[in-house]
Order: structure tokens, then sequence, then C-alpha cells
């Protein structure tokens, strides 16, 4: 394990967030239910169309976060933790042992979403792993990238990029051995007939 638990947790469905920017897979109370017990958010849930919005606001503002250099995430950071007034605090519910909430229950959900997030930028950025947060290696692709992998090998997100770029890859090399081959798999002018 890279980070605390929790941490990994919160990194992994803020990406999940941010990755519903496009397509946008966040655009009822239903969805954005559903995304919370994915997660598994505690504590108030209005279930109002201005909630969402609230929550589909964070979205290009956890973006920008994921793709920041570190004086720039540090700096967005405090700041994010400063205006929802953040008071650390140690927690055990459910499932989970001790760790921090910095919020209270009742905080609006896009507040604790957002601190929730932050605090799990402070442990990157204390541990100096920010390179562990990419953008997806895909062309087409700007989702972002939690690697926690030992070799820091992980280029692509959860989307299903990763499998297309390997069936494509997969794709022009036999599209390559079959030109070398005259197109249509016999063996052309040069090559060796065996």
């Amino acid at each position: 394990m890279i980070f605390s638990a929790d941490t990994e947790v919160s990194l992994a469905s803020a990406a999940d967030l941010v990755s519903s920017l496009d397509p946008d897979t966040l655009t009822t109370v239903e969805q954005l239910e559903a995304f919370m017990t994915r997660w598994e958010f505690t504590g108030r849930f209005d279930r109002t169309r201005e909630e969402l919005a609230e929550v589909r606001a964070l979205r290009p503002v956890l973006a920008d976060l994921w793709r920041a250099e570190e004086v720039p995430a540090v700096q967005t950071t405090n700041r994010l933790l400063a205006e929802a007034q953040a008071v650390p605090q140690l927690v055990r519910h459910d499932r989970w042992s001790w760790h921090f909430h910095a919020t209270t229950p009742e905080t609006p959900l896009a507040t604790r979403m957002l601190v929730e997030a932050a605090m799990a930028f402070t442990d990157v950025i204390r541990s100096g792993e920010l390179d562990r947060l990419r953008t997806c290696a895909a062309d087409d692709c700007d989702n972002p990238v939690l690697d926690l992998s030992k070799n820091r090998s992980r280029r692509y997100c959860e989307a299903g990029c990763g499998n297309r770029a390997n069936v494509a890859a997969y794709r022009a090399r036999k599209s390559g051995a079959a030109d070398t081959r005259g197109g249509d798999g016999r063996a052309g002018r040069g090559d060796a007939a065996s």
C-alpha cells in the first residue's frame, strides 16, 4: 500500500468524479446516489438538484488539482481546506477503522467531497508522490489516472483505454506483418519463402 486506505479511496473517488465529466455520467440525483454508494460516502445527502450541481462543479476544480505541479497543488489544497474550514479529526464508522474526516457529517456533500479529496492530496504531496497522479496516455482521453503500482507503470484510466490501445497496437502489428508479406498473407517479392 502506497498511502493509507482512506487516502487511496479518496484519490480513487476523486479520479472517478473527474472522469464523470466526459462523457457526462453525473446528470441525475440517482447517478449521484449511485456514486455515493459506490464510494461509501457517509453523512448528509439532501438528494436535490442544487446538491447535484454543487458536486458537478467540483469536477473541474479536482481536474485542475490532479494536473497541478507541486507548488500550485500545495496552494490549491491549502486554499480548499481553509475555505471549507476543515478541522481534521479521527473517526471510525461502518467497516472503516480509524481515519480522518475534516468536516462534520452535517456539512454539505460537495464540501465533504472536496475536503476529503484535499486531505488525500496532502498525503500525496507530503509523500513526494504527485507523479502517481497522471492523465490517461490515450490520445483521445483526458481522464485522471491513479498509479498505485509498485513500478509506477500505469498509463491508462479505468475507462478501457488500455484495452483499446493494446488492440490498436496488435492490429497495427498484424497489418504491418501483412504488408511485408504482400498484403495477402503470402510471401511477397524479396521475402524469404520457407
